[in-house]
């Protein structure tokens, strides 16, 4: 894509904090942390979310997670960590190339994740038949 943010920064036309660079995967501070260290994790193959990324690069994508995890943390001495993939701008999808967010979290951070809620009557008996069945 020739206009996509991410695919600018693994071409190298933008630059980036780069913390980790394979073949196939890129990772560099997100320019609007969340928290400090707050890292992006972006396949270079161009993919727009989870339901359009072949699952061999979704495997990648984890796996370099996990192995930058252990950095970050004693980088940045987090006491845990979000991550997370907003997928499509309604779940906040700002750049239209899949990557995953590891957020530090830090005590006191003053971050909150949302509040659940309860299912009414029989509604989640429904939405798992109507789940189960769309597989």
């Amino acid at each position: 894509m020739n206009d996509c943010i991410f695919c600018k920064i693994i071409k190298e036309e933008i630059p980036c904090n780069k913390i980790y660079e394979d073949n196939n995967i890129i990772a560099f501070l997100d320019i609007a942390p969340v928290n400090p260290g707050h890292t992006l994790v972006v396949p270079k193959k161009h993919s727009i979310n989870m339901l359009d990324t072949p699952e061999e690069t979704l495997k990648e994508l984890i796996a370099i997670t996990k192995k930058l995890l252990p950095a970050i943390e004693a980088a940045t001495n987090a006491k845990g960590f979000n991550i997370h993939i907003n997928n499509n701008e309604i779940a906040g999808q700002a750049v239209h190339h899949i990557h995953l967010h590891i957020i530090p979290r830090f005590k006191n951070d003053g971050r909150k994740l949302w509040k659940g809620s309860e299912y009414k009557g029989n509604e989640a008996e429904i939405l798992t038949k109507s789940i189960s069945s769309n597989l």
